[in-house]
């Protein structure tokens, strides 16, 4: 049976204290796979530490596994996803943080899953969050929630980026070019056969996350505008239902003044009224503009990602 490759494409973020026990665990796997054998591709989204510099002593000990992309800034975790993913050759492709929250040990196991022809996607997912901050595990399991009863894709409450695909999904997630992406949600969107392997949640093993509460909900809002339009119907309906309120309590002050000869209110429920209104049409062109954002920087057709360095370039070099 001949070798087949895995392409590894890690997203890297001021990772230099995780990524040597990254590289370590993962050559350990590596040894343990059955006529399989591991390209990295990392992929340094713009790290201001020495992340850079540890990925290039990989690539110079072994440079025909090792392979890495440099940004010219930071792009973000998408960008840096779709990066890894356009540059990888092998026959399977992994996606997994450098932090080894996703366990290596698992890939053997997603790598035999596949083999069977049963499925296109093995996918990982968290059976707890424990070590997980309470008031960030809450809203997030409320975000899946929410996010499954506005959208027709299907999003897994603690399904993690960390998946193995085949060559056939990975092209069907490339074609994809929107420049506003959730890859969750895109890894769902494209269909094919998917099965998620569960376990248990595992703490960083070095550095600090980058992933703050409130950059967690601006990345939620993203998922939302861009895979459902119920926010934009919410919009309407709260416009609608606005104009009946006030179409039902003006009735009912020209029926207090004329019949029971009731003064209207003063000033301060008109200052209400007003107050409640223009905060639902702000509330409703809040909403709007969100979407004409995304499609404006969509127009703009601005490239994904800048590459600064290569491997490739260091070779060339040499």
């Amino acid at each position: 049976m001949n070798t087949e490759w895995i392409s590894i494409v890690v997203p890297c973020f001021n990772e230099e204290q995780a990524l040597p026990l990254f590289y370590s665990e993962l050559e350990a796997v590596r040894k343990k796979l059955i006529n399989a054998d591991i390209e990295y591709i990392f992929v340094n989204d713009g790290s201001k530490d020495r992340t850079l510099k540890v990925i290039k002593e990989f690539a110079s000990q072994n440079p025909i596994r090792v392979r890495y992309l440099s940004f010219s800034r930071n792009f973000g975790k998408e960008a840096a996803l779709a990066a890894g993913l356009q540059h990888a050759k092998g026959d399977y492709v992994a996606v997994m943080d450098a932090d080894l929250q996703d366990p290596p040990e698992l890939l053997p196991e997603m790598l035999a899953l596949l083999r069977t022809k049963a499925y296109d996607c093995i996918g990982t997912c968290r059976i707890t969050r424990k070590g997980e901050p309470p008031i960030r595990s809450f809203f997030a399991k409320r975000f899946y929630q929410l996010m499954n009863r506005i959208s027709d894709t299907e999003f897994v409450d603690g399904a993690r980026d960390y998946r193995l695909m085949t060559r056939q999904m990975v092209d069907a997630v490339l074609s994809v070019s929107e420049v506003n992406r959730f890859s969750k949600g895109i890894f769902s969107w494209v269909g094919f056969e998917t099965y998620y392997l569960p376990y248990e949640n595992k703490e960083r093993v070095a550095g600090k996350s980058s992933w703050s509460f409130w950059n967690l909900f601006k990345y939620s809002l993203d998922a939302i505008v861009n895979f459902s339009e119920i926010p934009l119907t919410i919009a309407s309906f709260v416009g609608l239902l606005s104009f009946i309120l006030a179409i039902f309590f003006l009735g009912v002050i020209i029926i207090r003044t004329l019949i029971f000869d009731d003064p209207t209110a003063g000033w301060p429920s008109l200052v209400t009224i007003i107050l409640a209104i223009g905060g639902l049409q702000l509330f409703c062109l809040g909403i709007v503009g969100k979407y004409l954002g995304k499609t404006y920087l969509e127009t703009k057709k601005r490239p994904l990602y800048i590459l600064k360095e290569t491997d490739q370039d260091q070779k060339e070099k040499n």
